[in-house]
Formats: C-alpha cells, structure tokens, sequence
C-alpha cells in the first residue's frame, strides 16, 4: 500500500480539498477525522467532530482507541487499498496515524500551499473561526425541493478555552462537501426517497409494501429526515421484532444511500395479509 499524506495547519480547506485531491492520484481510501471513507463511503472509525470535548477528538483522530482501530484496520485489509490518503495537521499527526494503524511511512506529502492559495487558506481559516464550518469529504445528496444548499450535521458546542477566548460560547458545524459538488449539484426528488423505502420494505422478510409515505427535513438546521410511512405485513410474524427489522432496513438503505441522517422514523400497520415469503 501507497500512503500519501495531505498535510496543513487546522481550518486550513484540507477536507475541503480531500476529495479532489484523491480523485487526481487515483487514491480511493482517504483517513480524516478518525474515519476511514473508501470510494466516497463512510468505511470505518469514529468522527473525531462527534466528540464532547477537545482531547477525546484528538485521541480520535490520532487512533488512540482500540475498538476504533481494530475497525480500521480490519476494513483496510478486507479492502486492500492500492493508495491510501491520510491527512493530517502535521507530519508528526501522520506520523502517528500510520503507527497506530501499523501503516506504512508516506511516499509523499502534500501540503495544503501546494494546492491552495495564501487567500485560499486565509478564507477557510476565517470560515472555520468565524461560521465554525469543519468540511467532511463524505457525499451526501441534496432533498428537492426540502433542501437546498449544503447540508450540516447537526452542532456541536463546546468553550473554547484560552485568555481571549474565555467563557465565549462557540459552535463548529460539519458540513458534507461531495466530490460531485465541484462539477455541480445534485438533487434528490422526493419519489426517489419513497422509491428506497419501497425497496427497503419490499425487501424485509415478512413485509409486503409501503404505503402513505410522507418524508420531511428535521426542524433543526442539519442534514436530517423525518420519515413516516405505513406497511402491509404478512402474517405469522412476530410483529415487534418485524417492525424493527423494517426499521433498520429503512434507515440503513437512506443513508447508504443518500449519505443523509434518518432523524425520525414512524411506522404503522396498514393491513396483514396472507402472504408469508
């Protein structure tokens, strides 16, 4: 395996570029954050951004965690990677991601003067201190006509410590940059949501169909959907343990899919049938 490092001080539009950057060399694992994305996917580990506090993101995003490491690294040799991109605020950063990970040294180091320009990197700095905006090279879609523009998961608030800084409150957003964001848009109609919970549905065992489907963004300013729809079952199924099968399949389907967070998800009983499959 190929390790090539992408190195820039924090806030600097490193995931930002990520993406591009992957796409240019032919790479298509990327470490970010903590988490593994492999072909625009979400592969393994833990966003360091999800994080309570400061030091538990930079344990996680230097690997510190056994749980999140085994994940890593089993997913990187199920995957076998040609090229893996690692990026880092430092070489020391990198550095110690690939000894966690029991990688090899980067072949390369990129840093982020290379692809950006002094104004470039003064605006993601502004952007990072001033919106709090963290870029995730992850894709993720665009609900039409519920959204429009990037999509942010949802905040997190913390105190950011230091004498200037001292008690005021700020808030960081992660925003989801897709790689397809810098050729255009792409929008997601309302029926192509229906159209996954069909499948979803159709496809549980004991299932039978999908009904009266309405799909709504959360009231909170994230990338979250709001879900309810009704269901003809067969009978002879144990109804609790179907409705959660229901729902898991549902929610694993939209977000595979979509890269966007089932928020909410109600499901009732339309009518049983006699149509065990």
């Amino acid at each position: 395996m190929k390790v090539i490092a992408f190195v820039g001080p924090s806030g600097t539009g490193k995931s930002h570029r990520a993406s591009v950057i992957a796409h240019k060399n032919g790479i298509d694992c990327i470490i970010d954050d903590g988490i593994l994305i492999y072909q625009n996917r979400l592969a393994a580990g833990f966003s360091a951004k999800k994080e309570e506090s400061r030091l538990k993101a930079v344990r996680r995003a230097i690997f510190q965690d056994p749980e999140q490491v085994a994940a890593v690294r089993s997913k990187l040799a199920e995957i076998r990677p040609k090229k893996l991109l690692i990026l880092g605020t430092s070489e020391r950063m990198v550095d110690k991601i690939t000894r966690a990970l029991e990688l090899p040294l980067p072949s390369r180091y990129i840093r982020i003067e290379d692809v950006a320009t002094a104004q470039e990197i003064e605006k993601a700095n502004e952007s990072r201190l001033k919106e709090g905006k963290h870029i995730i090279p992850l894709p993720t879609m665009e609900l039409k006509p519920h959204f429009r523009g990037y999509l942010v998961d949802p905040i997190k608030s913390f105190f950011k410590r230091g004498r200037k800084n001292k008690g005021v409150r700020s808030e960081e957003k992660s925003v989801v940059r897709p790689i397809f964001s810098y050729y255009g848009k792409l929008t997601f109609a309302d029926r192509v949501i229906e159209a996954l919970i069909r499948r979803a549905v159709e496809q549980t065992e004991g299932a039978v169909a999908a009904h009266d489907i309405a799909i709504a963004k959360t009231k909170r300013d994230t990338n979250g959907l709001e879900l309810e729809f009704s269901v003809s079952v067969a009978y002879g199924y144990d109804m609790r343990r179907l409705m959660s099968r229901i729902q898991r399949a549902v929610r694993e389907e939209i977000e595979y899919t979509t890269g966007m967070s089932v928020q909410m998800l109600k499901i009732s009983v339309h009518d049983m049938v006699n149509q065990r499959r």
